[in-house]
């Protein structure tokens, strides 16, 4: 048992409750048994106590758009738009192994961790053909980082010469990949409430996958219970092929072929008329938003009011590492306000809606609002502790403020499910010099 107190607590429940000086108590089983003001009475007897002051308390960020294999490839194509972006990146990604892979996602999550991220999902959609088993790869090293994961089987089957934009040596073939997409389920799924490893189907996006196997993929995820995800509405590129192609708009096709509901979430949304955040309102259907993907990639600005005005589910995601290459999902909470106050004004979004996007926004895309994104009693215990009473942070008395507007502020404790995967900035599990090591061999053996 854990408790945490002489803290400050943002719970994100419904009501938006808050402790100016509260505790949180989880038990043996990793759930929370008590979350409230001052000391924890009966409980301060717990295997471990832990004094929060100076710190906030808020439930673990949830990140909900990932390619991690791409922390091989940052810093490259650094002025390019997203279709140049991934031409010039595709034939780097085609050489791609479960070696390099796992390096990458160690290294990914790892900083993932560090930034406050306790549950993160993954696109992986690049399986070349002699790379071995790099869904395992990463699977392997999330576990090795101790961090709850949703990796997606992706999947691309519409190459340059039917009409897509990836070069043929990188697409699968249709059948194989739905084939492989229900063997991943089938090893890797954990649909219990408390799991640490659940899989979605994820085919990548208009310009790379053809209809049936989007269509397919939609059937087979309902049969399986499992979620569904995929790229749309990120760029003008993206509305223009769509309109070419299927005479429609991305979320008209998405439509078409059985991509809105609620077990439904996509990554950007950022081109997005009134009539298609209707729809997406209307169904259920999430939205990962990624700030600072969308501002390096120069792709606009998505319209995250409306959305949540729309009743869209949004959470955040830091996107991959080729296109964001800083991949801190605290700081994406400051991406996420200021893109929404550039857009609408200073009234747009506060400091709250931001950190609701990140904790039970982000659960709501996922599917596990029921038992993450919010501090309250038989919630999950993934938390966060920050330490916001350094020279960054000083003056700003409004701790959620702090977190939000100041700078990246330092993990001093991060729990899931109860146990530590960061302490004092630092690593449990694994040592940040190693995964570093290890990713910068893996990038100069992909780029030899």
């Amino acid at each position: 048992m854990i408790l945490i107190e002489n803290v400050t607590v943002a719970t994100m429940d419904a009501a938006g409750t808050e402790y100016a000086d509260g505790h949180v108590v989880i038990g043996d089983d990793g759930r929370i048994v008590a979350v409230g003001s001052g000391h924890a009475g009966r409980y301060r007897g717990s295997l471990r106590q832990v004094d929060g002051t100076g710190c906030l308390l808020t439930p673990g960020l949830v990140n909900t758009h990932h390619h991690l294999y791409q922390w091989a490839t940052r810093g490259l194509a650094l002025d390019e738009t997203l279709f140049g972006w991934l031409t010039t990146l595709y034939p780097v990604w085609g050489r791609l192994d479960a070696e390099v892979v796992g390096a990458a996602a160690g290294a990914g999550l790892g900083w993932l961790a560090l930034s406050g991220c306790t549950t993160s999902m993954d696109h992986h959609y690049v399986f070349p053909r002699d790379g071995g088993d790099v869904l395992a790869a990463e699977i392997e090293a999330a576990g090795r980082i101790g961090l709850r994961f949703h990796p997606t089987r992706g999947s691309m089957d519409l190459g340059r010469s039917d009409g897509g934009l990836p070069p043929d040596h990188v697409v699968e073939d249709t059948d194989a990949a739905l084939a492989a997409t229900e063997a991943a389920i089938d090893r890797w799924h954990d649909p219990s409430p408390d799991s640490m490893l659940r899989i979605a189907v994820a085919p990548c996006s208009p310009f790379s996958v053809t209809s049936r196997l989007m269509s397919e993929a939609a059937t087979l995820a309902r049969r399986r219970g499992v979620r569904l995800h995929t790229h749309l509405a990120e760029t003008d590129d993206e509305e223009d092929f769509c309109r070419s192609r299927f005479g429609c708009t991305p979320v008209e096709y998405a439509e078409s072929l059985g991509w809105l509901g609620d077990d439904v979430w996509l990554a950007h949304g950022v081109h997005l008329g009134d009539d298609a955040i209707a729809r997406l309102g209307a169904t259920g259907t999430g939205v990962a938003h990624c700030p600072s993907s969308n501002a390096r990639l120069g792709a606009g600005l998505a319209r995250v009011r409306e959305l949540l005005d729309a009743g869209v589910p949004v959470g955040l995601g830091v996107d991959g590492a080729a296109s964001q290459e800083v991949s801190h999902l605290g700081a994406e909470l400051r991406q996420a306000l200021y893109t929404a106050r550039l857009r609408g004004g200073p009234t747009a979004m506060t400091a709250r809606e931001a950190l609701r996007l990140g904790t039970v926004g982000g659960a709501r895309c996922l599917g596990r609002d029921a038992d993450l994104g919010s501090l309250e009693v038989g919630k999950l215990g993934d938390v966060v502790l920050w330490r916001l009473d350094g020279l960054g942070h000083d003056g700003i008395d409004d701790k959620v403020a702090a977190l939000v507007f100041g700078p990246p502020a330092p993990v001093e404790l991060a729990l899931v499910g109860g146990r530590p995967v960061v302490e004092r900035g630092e690593l449990v599990h694994a040592d940040s010099e190693t995964l570093a090591r290890e990713a910068r061999r893996a990038h100069r053996r992909l780029l030899r």
